[in-house]
């Protein structure tokens, strides 16, 4: 099984939040965790405007971002290419979704397109969720 990881779920590997203990344990049962490369993008600025927010976590938020990037690496990225965003578009008009979350939901579906395995698609958004379950793939 392949986990996908939009970008609410990679927060939770490097915050405490609710959930985080459950996709834990997935990524413990993955054989490979996929992100889209806008996920580090997404990441980074949510962490940032936690720190933002709540200045007493700064110093949680700056461990959580060294261990994104020392864990980025062994992370199977998806490009963000040309036939990606286009499905992404029509990902966006049939799911009344969000930019980039039509994004994280066409490379979870690429993902599984290429690999020609089950994808297992991680994400706190229910909207995305039930897109994702109706493209075929199972949800945390």
């Amino acid at each position: 099984m392949i986990l996908f990881c939009d970008t609410s779920a990679l927060v939770k590997l490097y915050i405490v939040e609710v959930g985080s203990d459950e996709l834990k344990l997935q990524v413990q049962q993955a054989e490979a965790v996929a992100v889209c490369r806008i996920a580090w993008a997404e990441a980074y600025a949510a962490l940032s405007r936690r720190a933002r927010e709540v200045p007493e976590d700064a110093f949680i938020i700056e461990q959580a971002k060294s261990a994104l990037a020392a864990d980025w690496p062994h992370y199977v990225v998806l490009e963000v290419d040309q036939p990606l965003v286009e499905r992404a578009g029509d990902y966006a008009d049939t799911f009344a979704l969000r930019g980039y979350d039509s994004v994280q939901l066409a490379a979870a579906f690429e993902t599984g397109r290429i690999s020609q395995s089950p994808i297992f698609f991680a994400c706190f958004d229910s909207r995305l969720n039930k897109a994702a379950k109706l493209l075929g793939m199972s949800c945390l």
